[in-house]
C-alpha cells in the first residue's frame, strides 16, 4: 500500500459502490415501474444504435429517469419508515418524488421524439 492510503480509499470506494447497487438492486427487485423504464430505456438505446442517432441524450434521459425512481423508492421507503400512519405531509412527500419521475419520463420521451422521430420517418417514408 501506498503511504496515501490509496488502496485503502479503493477498498471504502468499492464497499460503497456494493451498497449502491444493492439499492439498484432493491429497486429493479420491487418497483415494477422502474422494471418497465429500464426496458424502455434499453429499446430506445437499441433503436438509436440502430438508425445511427445520437445515443447521448438518450442515456442520459434514460439515466435521469431510472435515477430519480430510485429516489422516488428511496424516499417511499423513507416516509414510510416515518410516518407508519396516513399523514397529508407523507402524501405530500411521496407524491412529489413519483412526480418528479413523471416530469423526467415526459421530458425523456420528448428527447426520444426529437432525436429518433426523423430517422425513424426517414425509414418508414423509405418503406412505402
Amino acid at each position: 500500500m501506498r503511504s496515501d492510503g490509496s488502496a485503502l480509499n479503493l477498498r471504502r470506494w468499492w464497499r460503497s459502490a456494493g451498497f449502491a447497487w444493492a439499492g439498484v438492486t432493491h429497486t429493479y427487485c420491487t418497483q415494477a415501474n422502474f422494471r418497465i423504464e429500464v426496458t424502455a430505456g434499453v429499446l430506445a438505446c437499441a433503436l438509436a444504435t440502430a438508425l445511427r442517432a445520437p445515443l447521448a441524450p438518450i442515456v442520459l434521459c434514460c439515466a435521469l429517469v431510472l435515477s430519480l425512481e430510485i429516489v422516488n423508492t428511496a424516499l417511499e421507503a423513507l416516509t414510510d419508515l416515518a410516518s407508519p400512519e396516513i399523514h397529508p405531509l407523507a402524501k405530500v412527500a411521496k407524491d412529489a418524488a413519483a412526480g418528479a419521475v413523471l416530469v423526467a419520463s415526459g421530458g425523456a420521451l420528448v428527447v426520444g421524439l426529437v432525436v429518433l422521430g426523423p430517422p425513424l420517418w426517414g425509414v418508414v417514408i423509405g418503406k412505402w
